[in-house]
């Protein structure tokens, strides 16, 4: 029964723990043990061949120099049990001591029939060592099963024996996973309500990445405003220099400095539980080393308070505590977003400057930054467009915008090729900082570029045709009165009422049925204060990514997704060139207007002295070329319009095609493509 050979019944010899359980028995002349009686030793030694493997465990387990603190807590309730075992031996062996003691001379014979009834026997000790037997299995089995098993996981292989239906074999597996869950509710408790994890073993269901666990935050300022850099400064680490990839910012810091590992987590926890305790404690630890937060013993007072004694016979006061931990440290978290590094404020700001919301900003920036911005690119200078920047800022209502905002706030040219212009390059930057470009990462302030600089197109395009509309509707009051030329500038107000229709309408969609409804959903979303930074950080990508995919008209068709955009595109460029077409027989009319009124003075014999000149300014061919790219152009146009209305209406996107029927309002361009390609 403590696994050592006698004379007669011995363990087979073997390296291997199953072979060492083989019973080998020995005959001599003098005894002979019957086969009831093997069969009775058989079941005796089953205890002794699983005490063997236990202990041998044990050692082998004391003789590692690193072993985990949870398998450290099994071995020794393994051992506390052995102890118990122990004790039953003795009690056993001072049993067998009685019946060893007594004389069995005739004489004493009938104290000897006593001692066997009252003695210990094979049969009676099977019995006394029956409830052991059941442990002595329950406790090899979790021995097999550690030795593949760490951590959570060995946990779980635990608790998955707390479902038998044997009362005896849930009760001692409950009673042992009490004890080797204690390391585990340590571990969870640190975790927990302070969001360091004390892991050294990596035992636990949350891992820490080893190159990002001594990196912080550099703290910019007590207000959380700029640093001198421009708000370039990323993180800190316990080096001087701070590479290029750990300067990625907050969102790296947030996303990969801890994971979840599904594999560690017990099944008495739980996905869901395990989830918020993996965010709750990293909340903490943002809070705590990214945040700086000043109330931050305020905010482990409130958590202490909800903490209490974790542990595994109490599962349902572990939930609450889990649920009013996550609670306070997610409404912390928002609370130090919102209130000390006033994200809303800059994402407001976003919307304004990035999204063009602030509109008579935008017109007066654009107004002012046109005629640098008509150069090609390699002509321009940032301190230039900066310093345009400011004065459209003093001459609108963005001068009311905190100053925190207005800082932050940058124009910049993009990298440009040969022959491109200002406008092709020019865009306005947002520069963020820690810890609020964990919201704002690089990514989301490629996405705001990519918007701005689609919008800032409109915006320029709607100026542009705006202005011309005025000059021509203007000119053909005083200036341009040409009767041979009317009918052609009729044609031009209709394509360029065309024009002007269409680009409203696509600003109008941009703005209101795009952008504003995002913030509207998002603004929501924020004034609730639901869920944790991950949540934050999910609404604001959705937020962007809604809008990239409406504004840019993207679709889901892979391989396909920025065709309309590339078609708007185009027409954009068409209107460029409908534009230029329009000025040049603006500039003819004009010419010729100054050209006939020369003439006119001539025959009233008033000499003006220009006339000569104008005489000799148009070739032949000058007036049909031009017409002729204007009429080219605005065909052009009516096409690529079409080809979107068309495509807009079959786009997935319920917005998109409302779009499309905006653009095309009573059918103008199904109209226009059945006149142009009536049936037969």
């Amino acid at each position: 029964m403590q696994g050592i050979s006698g004379k007669y019944v011995s363990f087979a010899p073997s390296q291997d723990t199953e072979l060492g359980g083989q019973l080998v028995f020995r005959d001599d002349s003098k005894f002979t043990i019957p086969e009831p009686t093997r069969k009775l030793i058989l079941c005796l030694a089953e205890v002794g061949h699983l005490y063997k493997r236990i202990d041998a465990f044990i050692r082998e387990r004391e003789g590692k120099p690193s072993i985990g603190m949870i398998e450290q807590s099994l071995c020794h309730h393994l051992q506390s049990q052995l102890t118990e075992y122990y004790r039953l031996i003795a009690i056993l062996e001072s049993q067998m001591s009685i019946t060893k003691g007594t004389d069995l001379s005739p004489e004493n014979r009938d104290i000897e029939l006593k001692h066997e009834e009252t003695g210990l026997t094979l049969k009676r000790l099977n019995v006394w060592i029956q409830d052991w037997r059941l442990r002595m299995r329950m406790m090899s089995v979790c021995v097999e099963g550690a030795k593949d098993a760490q951590g959570g996981a060995l946990v779980n292989l635990i608790r998955g024996y707390a479902d038998n239906g044997d009362p005896f074999v849930r009760k001692f597996t409950d009673q042992l996973l009490e004890e080797v869950s204690k390391p585990f509710f340590s571990m969870l408790h640190k975790w927990l309500f302070s969001g360091e994890l004390n892991d050294p073993f990596s035992e636990f269901f949350v891992a820490v990445d080893p190159d990002l666990a001594h990196v912080q935050y550099v703290q910019q300022s007590a207000n959380g405003r700029l640093a001198g850099d421009g708000g370039f400064a990323g993180l800190a680490g316990d080096a001087d220099e701070i590479s290029a990839e750990t300067r990625e910012g907050g969102l790296k810091l947030w996303e990969s400095k801890f994971r979840l590992q599904n594999n560690m987590l017990p099944t008495f926890v739980g996905e869901t539980f395990g989830r918020k305790i993996f965010s709750t404690g990293k909340s903490l630890n943002f809070i705590r080393y990214s945040c700086h937060d000043s109330d931050w013993v305020v905010t482990r007072e409130k958590l202490s308070n909800t903490g209490g004694t974790l542990k595994y016979s109490d599962i349902a006061g572990l939930e609450r505590s889990i649920d009013a931990a996550y609670q306070i440290a997610s409404r912390r978290l928002f609370d130090i977003f919102f209130e000390k590094y006033r994200l809303l404020d800059h994402l407001l700001a976003l919307k304004n400057y990035m999204l063009l919301g602030h509109g008579d900003f935008i017109d007066q920036l654009m107004e002012t930054l046109s005629p640098s911005l008509a150069r090609p690119a390699n002509t321009l200078y940032r301190h230039n467009l900066t310093a345009t920047l400011e004065t459209a800022i003093r001459l609108s209502s963005a001068q009311n915008d905190p100053a925190d905002v207005l800082r932050r706030l940058d124009a910049r040219m993009l990298e440009y090729s040969h022959g491109e212009i200002g406008w092709d390059v020019f865009t306005l930057e947002y520069k963020v900082d820690a810890p609020i470009d964990t919201v704002l990462d690089p990514e989301a302030m490629v996405k705001y570029l990519k918007l701005f600089n689609h919008l800032w197109k409109i915006k320029r395009i709607e100026a542009t045709l705006s202005k011309t509309w005025m000059r021509i509707a203007g000119g053909a009051r005083t200036f341009l009165r040409l009767p041979d030329l009317s009918y052609e500038w009729h044609q031009i107000r209709i394509v360029m009422a065309e024009m002007i229709h269409f680009i409203r309408q696509m600003e109008a969609y941009c703005q209101l049925e795009v952008i504003e409804c995002s913030w509207k959903i998002l603004l929501d979303f924020v004034q609730k204060k639901e869920g944790d930074l991950d949540a934050l950080i999910e609404a604001h990508r959705a937020y962007l990514d809604r809008m990239v995919k409406k504004v840019l008209l993207l679709s889901n068709k892979t391989g396909r997704e920025e065709n309309l955009l590339n078609q708007v595109r185009e027409l954009f460029a068409t209107i460029f060139q409908f534009r230029e077409a329009t000025d040049d027989f603006y500039n003819y009319s004009l010419t010729e207007s100054a050209r006939r009124d020369a003439l006119r003075d001539e025959e009233r014999g008033v000499y003006t002295g220009n006339h000569q000149e104008s005489r000799h300014t148009h070739t032949p061919d000058l007036l049909p070329n031009i017409l002729g790219r204007i009429r080219e152009y605005g065909g052009t146009f009516s096409e690529k319009a079409q080809a979107i209305v068309h495509g807009l209406q079959s786009h997935p996107d319920l917005d998109c095609r409302f779009l499309g029927i905006r653009l095309s309002f009573s059918d103008f361009y199904k109209s226009k493509r059945e006149v142009s390609n009536p049936k037969t």
